[in-house]
């Protein structure tokens, strides 16, 4: 029996366990990356590890979200990560120098190897060929560190696409697509993984945009096969050598098959509040539109740019859009310079942003209140814009910017210009803003500010857990929920005691001072707890406020890692209405913890209503060995 392309990736890295969907398997990993809003946590535990230099065979640290310097936060941040990497052995990407999906596709994705990264957009790299995993800042550390990468092995989902996309029809529509048939959890324990003749009529950048969106559907990652596309990509960024041909075996074999026409596929969005809520543009009609964003992770390729440069060529932004654009990475807007498409998106009207994450983020670019904001990005959770009340679509480069011109949702096709774009020959190639690290870093000092506060410890498990729900939140509660991340928070990323005042502030506002006064409790979740951003924060900041344990009907994949790494349980309901019988206020006990976990039944009392739960945990041995010594860096010390 032949073996699919995550099969062999997986196989030529395995290093503990069996390719058996369900269970644990440990890898070996080749790549790391981190970015400046995880990434300062990430490095004070790899120092905390107390290892001189990183195992990998490349780590890169990039900085593109934390790029506005009000204060000397971030610019404090900054510098403590490009001295800690120049000490360790880590490539450092400076601010301007491009998003970190964008740039390590550009100028370090290698086919066939692994990459784990403190971002949950990581599986970009899938687009190259690579097994990519979007995981927590101290996985990462950990696999910096030269240690195994451990989780259950996942099934493997073939997503087949036939025909050829249609013009004004791109690679956002696609996955926005596949978005629409599996939803924002359809993905949890598997990878996509996409195979068809539809896929040689898709460049590396087309491929890109849909495993970086593959982290919408809870996938554990995504994955294209490293062909002739992908070896003309590497070529034209003068990086052939590493290029190698991973193909499925004509008689490999998958846990699910998808088939997508791409004939048959016309413009889509995602409307609010969800990246699943997709419905064909055609359908929702020309509502007026107040700003357009294009740019992020996901759709801020030279390929993508050249389109909407095409389209507003000669025209003019709508006097009621506010057009924003962020190039992906500096070789891209080096480019668009170049060749003057700079100047024809400047003409238009278009704001020129610095090549980072920015509104994607919530970064800068808040739309108005009660605006209709239509973004190129990943995400559409409410509020993450930066204004609660602002409405945001998800759309493809070609039907944002038209729309710009148009001051409202218009289908592209429906717009008559030529914007086909033939990927570069040779792109421009420049690595004057990465700084490779010191050969010999003994003597380098690195330099932590003010802000930079030390993360927290949870303490060895104890057999008993008592303590009030302190909170009882909804289906598909987002780290973004758990632990906001707009400008104003952003640069405290490295200083859990403030980011704690704002724990779960947008579910209740007085959950902070809740959890405080009475020193720790519990938390209620619905299905899906946790999804969105692979943040630690959302684990460490509970773990400051004393949380012992998230009670829930459904976990996202990196957030329950996070959970077990800070040494808090997540317990999954047996009967998923015991949900709606918990309150707010309700005492909860547990009893002898440690050996119901490691049995994976854990009775939960609640001593409010004279009633019990059963409930799942799931866990590996590890797992428990984690949970026992009260997190991953506890365990660490101890086997150290």
């Amino acid at each position: 029996m032949g073996l699919n392309i995550t099969q062999k990736i997986l196989q030529n890295h395995l290093v503990e366990g069996d390719l058996i969907p369900g269970t644990e398997i440990g890898i070996r990993i080749d790549q790391t990356l981190t970015q400046d809003s995880t990434g300062t946590m990430a490095y004070l535990q790899f120092e905390a590890m107390e290892i001189d230099r990183v195992k990998t065979k490349k780590s890169v640290a990039y900085i593109d979200h934390n790029m506005l310097q009000q204060g000397f936060e971030n610019a404090d941040d900054h510098k403590y990560i490009q001295t800690v990497a120049h000490k360790h052995g880590i490539y450092f990407s400076r601010p301007g120098n491009g998003i970190c999906h964008q740039v390590h596709l550009e100028r370090f994705g290698v086919p066939g190897e692994t990459l784990l990264g403190s971002d949950s957009h990581t599986p970009t790299g899938g687009g190259l060929g690579m097994l990519a995993i979007g995981a927590g800042g101290l996985d990462v550390a950990v696999a910096m560190g030269g240690g195994t990468y451990y989780i259950t092995m996942p099934k493997v989902v073939n997503v087949r696409l036939t025909g050829r996309l249609k013009p004004f029809v791109s690679a956002k529509d696609i996955i926005l697509e596949v978005l629409r048939r599996l939803t924002v959890k359809g993905g949890v324990g598997k990878v996509i993984e996409y195979t068809g003749e539809g896929v040689k009529s898709l460049s590396v950048p087309e491929r890109a945009t849909i495993t970086n969106m593959g982290a919408e559907l809870g996938a554990t990652t995504s994955v294209f096969p490293s062909d002739e596309i992908t070896r003309e990509f590497l070529k034209a960024q003068q990086r052939e050598e590493v290029w190698e041909s991973i193909l499925p075996d004509e008689d490999a074999t998958y846990d699910e098959t998808i088939e997508i026409c791409l004939d048959d596929l016309e413009p889509l969005a995602a409307m609010p509040h969800s990246p699943d809520n997709v419905k064909k543009v055609s359908e929702i009609g020309e509502i007026l539109v107040d700003q357009v964003a294009i740019g992020s992770c996901t759709n801020s390729s030279y390929q993508d740019l050249m389109k909407v440069a095409k389209i507003l060529k000669g025209k003019t932004v709508h006097p009621n859009v506010s057009l924003v654009i962020s190039p992906g990475s500096k070789q891209v807007l080096n480019m668009l310079a170049s060749n003057g498409a700079l100047a024809d998106l400047i003409s238009a009207g278009a704001r020129i942003l610095e090549s980072g994450c920015g509104p994607c983020i919530g970064m800068g670019q808040a739309p108005a209140s009660n605006a209709i904001s239509l973004r190129t990005f990943n995400r559409n959770f409410k509020g993450r814009c930066g204004t609660p009340s602002a409405s945001v679509y998800l759309v493809s480069p070609e039907t944002a910017a038209i729309s710009a011109i148009e001051g409202k949702l218009v289908d592209p096709r429906t717009y008559p210009v030529e914007i086909s774009v033939e990927m570069p020959e040779t792109f421009t190639v420049d690595d004057n803003m990465i700084i490779p690290p010191a050969e010999d870093g003994s003597q380098v000092e690195v330099i932590k500010g003010p802000n930079i506060k030390p993360f927290p410890r949870n303490v060895p498990l104890s057999n008993v857990l008592e303590g009030k729900v302190l909170i009882k939140v909804e289906d598909n509660i987002t780290t973004d929920h758990i632990m906001p991340s707009n400008a104003k928070l952003l640069p405290f990323r490295s200083n859990i005691p403030h980011l704690a005042e704002y724990c779960l502030t947008p579910c209740d506002p007085e959950f902070p001072k809740r959890a405080k006064d009475n020193g720790g409790g519990f938390i209620i979740g619905g299905e899906n707890y946790g999804q969105g951003s692979s943040r630690e924060h959302a684990a460490l900041v509970p773990l400051y406020l004393g949380i012992k344990a998230v009670l829930a009907k459904s976990f996202a994949r990196i957030h329950r890692s996070n959970l077990i790494n800070a040494g808090i349980l997540p317990l999954v309901f047996c009967n998923a209405r015991d949900y709606d019988d918990i309150a707010e206020f309700d005492e909860l006990k547990i009893q002898d913890v440690k050996e119901a976990i490691k049995e994976n039944l854990v009775y939960v009392e609640n001593i409010t209503k004279q009633k019990k739960y059963k409930m799942t945990i799931n866990c590996t041995e590890k797992e428990w060995k984690t949970l026992l010594a009260g997190g991953k860096i506890n365990l660490i010390k101890a086997e150290a």
